[in-house]
């Protein structure tokens, strides 16, 4: 009786918590807890669902996904030994050459995903080894089998997770991810596909040519449009485009709807980066606008996600219902993600104590109203090393998140309000008690990791710290974008951010495809400087040395 009394209040917990009402235990205005356990789990089986958890985060848990490509067919294009055919292996060579990648690593590199660590040294996030990486295959890539067809898909690591510095980071930002013109590509490619010819050529079995053929038909449900810039991500176009073509009932349907005019979001711009994971234990409501106002943010991370690969509703709802400790485990990992700290990349003489004393005393008057208390362990006066008096000891965000419009780019937040309906009116969003609503303006966000999360705004629009805090005008209306491979060569670490090309001509013509124009739609780098970095006559509130002090504290959280 007792054990039933405590899985009763378990559960009613675990769904109170994701209510549009929920507020986390306050003093006031800040928040005295976060939601880094989010099931109060014991210690034990907190580190238990944290592993699994990691595991689902790379290795896709949802079998029963509709868009599946058959991983023969991508071993033998990318492997000519297992090609005995002069014919086959002149058609595989000629499916790499016109696609562009040579080898399978570069194919996964061509798509923005990270290796698995190589040593425990890299391995910051201490991801644990999936039955795909053990195969050599990247975070994110996820095999699944399906009536003895094995198929290949990619889960959430293939947009959250990062290469810093040469470490790999679970939660932080995938810095190039290119998932979403996969699905452009692949519409293009189903026209021309003939299932006699690719059974032939392919040498698929009965359940491989099913699985293939099942995949194309798929893709009629799919709508896919490419980012505007590297760095930039379509998955809030492709569901709402996706969901357009599906019948109004409340599955979604995958019913002919005739022809229909396209969706305001197939053409217009609602790009934005790919979140951080660590934030969201310190959040109310979520999503870069806060328009996801109730429900475990894990569960319409699955139903976004399926809806774009033209999933069956009503199989996703039974597998919801099944497999509620997945569920769990995953929600259990990103609510317990950790932000990599500056010191864990670079020595103690590339950061200021005395300069950060300062910034700490600017953020309070000028940043803490919307982003938060960030009390440092050199406010203890207690004896420590350096290291560890650098230190956050406790981070107070909102008892319920904020939206605030300052003017940046608006078209990511007027993008929702293009098919929130159709979200709201699905069985599995009222089942899971998922509630959307457009706001106007973002969250101010919590800034622990900042320093590793440039370039910033929801759009990238500001390549380095000192931009953002900085008036518009003198912000770069051009930057070039590199991985974070060298921490000497492809980060400034007293800006903070990308660093400064000076001489942007002669790269150009050069390099188009890392080259982010601020002056293209829905790239604006504006706002986040009237009333807060400038006074209503223009003038700056802060002189360039409050700026390098306010970096140097940021750099701490």
């Amino acid at each position: 009786m007792k054990l039933l009394c405590l899985l009763f209040s378990f559960s009613i917990f675990a769904q109170n918590q994701w209510s549009e009402n929920y507020e986390l235990k306050n003093n006031g205005k800040w928040a005295l807890e976060n939601r880094e356990n989010p099931f109060n789990l014991s210690e034990q089986n907190f580190n238990d669902y944290n592993h699994q958890g990691k595991i689902h985060a790379s290795s896709y848990p949802y079998d029963q996904t509709e868009l599946l490509f058959p991983y023969k067919i991508f071993e033998k294009a990318f492997n000519e030994r297992q090609v005995y055919n002069p014919v086959m292996k002149y058609l595989y060579w000629l499916a790499r050459k016109s696609s562009g990648y040579k080898t399978k690593e570069k194919f996964f590199q061509g798509i923005g995903m990270y290796t698995y660590p190589k040593n425990k040294k890299d391995n910051y996030s201490h991801m644990p080894h999936t039955k795909e990486t053990k195969m050599g295959l990247p975070l994110g890539a996820s095999l699944i089998e399906q009536n003895k067809a094995q198929g290949l898909t990619f889960g959430c690591a293939s947009c959250h997770s990062g290469n810093l510095f040469g470490k790999k980071v679970i939660g932080m930002t995938t810095r190039f991810p290119r998932g979403n013109s996969m699905f452009v590509d692949a519409r293009k490619m189903s026209r021309f596909y003939d299932p006699i010819i690719g059974k032939v050529t392919f040498g698929l079995n009965k359940a491989e040519e099913k699985m293939l053929t099942g995949t194309l038909k798929n893709l009629k449900w799919v709508r896919a449009k490419d980012p505007m810039a590297l760095g930039l991500d379509t998955s809030l176009s492709q569901v709402g485009a996706s969901l357009h073509y599906r019948a109004k009932d409340e599955f979604a349907s995958k019913i002919d709807q005739g022809d229909l005019e396209k969706h305001p979001l197939e053409v217009k711009a609602a790009d934005s980066k790919p979140a951080v994971w660590w934030n969201l234990k310190y959040k109310t409501r979520w999503l870069s606008d806060a328009s996801l106002r109730s429900g475990n943010p894990i569960f319409t991370n699955f139903i976004w996600n399926e809806i774009g690969r033209g999933v069956d509703l009503k199989n996703l709802e039974s597998w919801f219902e099944n497999n509620e400790k997945t569920i769990q485990e995953l929600t259990t990992t990103v609510f317990a993600s950790k932000a990599p700290k500056f010191l864990d990349f670079f020595d103690e003489s590339d950061l200021d104590l005395q300069s950060a004393k300062r910034g700490e005393k600017i953020y309070k008057i000028s940043c803490q109203r919307c982003h938060g208390v960030y009390i440092k362990n050199w406010s203890l006066n207690e004896e420590m090393s350096f290291k560890e008096l650098v230190q956050t000891k406790e981070v107070r965000y909102h008892k319920k998140t904020i939206v605030k419009d300052v003017g940046t780019d608006p078209l990511r937040y007027q993008g929702m309000k293009y098919f929130y309906k159709d979200l709201n009116r699905l069985s599995i969003s009222k089942k899971n008690k998922i509630i959307v609503e457009p706001q106007k303006g973002y969250v101010p966000p919590p800034l622990v990791g900042i320093w590793a999360r440039w370039p910033y705004f929801h759009n990238n629009s500001a390549p380095t710290l000192m931009d953002v805090i900085s008036p518009v005008s003198s912000r770069p209306k051009k930057y070039y974008a590199t991985e974070a491979d060298d921490k000497n060569k492809d980060f400034d670490k007293t800006l903070v951010g990308y660093p400064r090309f000076t001489e942007l001509d002669k790269r150009k013509n050069k390099d188009k495809y890392h080259l982010f124009d601020t002056s293209k739609e829905g790239m604006s780098n504006t706002g986040h400087d009237r009333g807060i970095l400038v006074d209503s006559k223009g003038k700056e509130l802060l002189s360039t040395q409050d700026k390098l002090d306010l970096i140097e504290f940021l750099k701490t959280l």
